[in-house]
């Protein structure tokens, strides 16, 4: 029972560890992509 648990656990904190890795790269990649949005009409001014 205990060696059962014990896998249960270790699945989850894997699966945990999946979700928490995707949502970091998707905040990251938000992140930049604000970052792109505020360049673009500024180089838009600098080629005008």
């Amino acid at each position: 029972l205990t060696r059962a648990v014990s896998t249960i656990r270790d699945a989850d904190l894997a699966s945990e560890l999946t979700e928490l890795t995707k949502n970091q790269i998707l905040v990251q990649a938000g992140a930049a992509m604000v970052g792109q949005s505020n360049l673009t009409p500024q180089s838009v001014l600098t080629l005008l």
